[in-house]
């Protein structure tokens, strides 16, 4: 695994590759949808990864008919995620490494989701890692969601760094088409799904685990 140019800043998508928050997400969308007596199967809900309620509203009417009552579901889905987050929320394996070595580095780095500042600002602060990214691009913050290029590009101009010479972190099929289509050097690091043909073909690399990354930026420098 190598990438092309030095990396001079970081873009990391969050659930999913900084938080263990999709299986969460799965959990409750199931106990949501068995609580109110509809359909709903782990590989429609897969289809949600990594893109805004907007899309996964039309998904779910398209998988079971325009009558889904998918707004009270939505809403008792995130009820239920709330609770699992009481639980606890799991940090992905090698995220505080990474961001020692940016640090060490001086690499500045940024957040791009789909998700809320307020989930956003909960997350980094159950972890104490508020303060640890220089920006946080999240849902309000562009135009066009994922797979379209807009959050990663907007995560580039607020750190001021010219996209190709970013890494980007994903964990999901969307994200890594809204980062190499932002003409980032993008490494997929999967999570619930693995990565298909064409995905692999966007990617500068696929990494088992963010533990993987520290290597690659290291090796982005020395072979400059």
């Amino acid at each position: 695994m190598s990438l092309l140019r030095p990396v001079k800043a970081v873009v990391f998508d969050m659930d999913g590759l900084l938080f263990d928050t999709e299986k969460l997400y799965g959990r409750a969308i199931l106990t949501a949808a068995q609580e109110l007596g509809v359909e709903m199967s782990t590989e429609v809900f897969l289809t949600f990864i990594g893109t805004p309620w907007a899309h996964n509203r039309r998904r779910m009417l398209n998988a079971y008919g325009e009558s889904y009552p998918a707004e009270e579901l939505r809403l008792a889905w995130m009820a239920h995620f709330k609770l699992l987050l009481n639980d606890g929320l799991d940090l992905k394996p090698g995220v505080v490494e990474l961001l020692d070595l940016l640090d060490e580095r001086g690499i500045p780095r940024a957040i791009a989701t789909s998700s809320s500042h307020g989930t956003a600002d909960h997350h980094l602060a159950a972890h104490g890692l508020t303060g640890r990214f220089f920006h946080i691009v999240a849902s309000g913050d562009y135009v066009n969601s994922k797979p379209a290029p807009d959050p990663f590009l907007t995560a580039a101009e607020r750190l001021g760094v010219d996209p190709r010479d970013c890494l980007a972190l994903e964990d999901s099929l969307n994200g890594v088409r809204s980062a190499s289509s932002a003409g980032m050097m993008t490494v997929m690091v999967p999570d619930l799904i693995q990565p298909t043909a064409e995905i692999r073909g966007l990617c500068a690399a696929v990494a088992t685990s963010l533990l993987d990354v520290p290597a690659l930026v290291r090796a982005s420098h020395t072979t400059s």
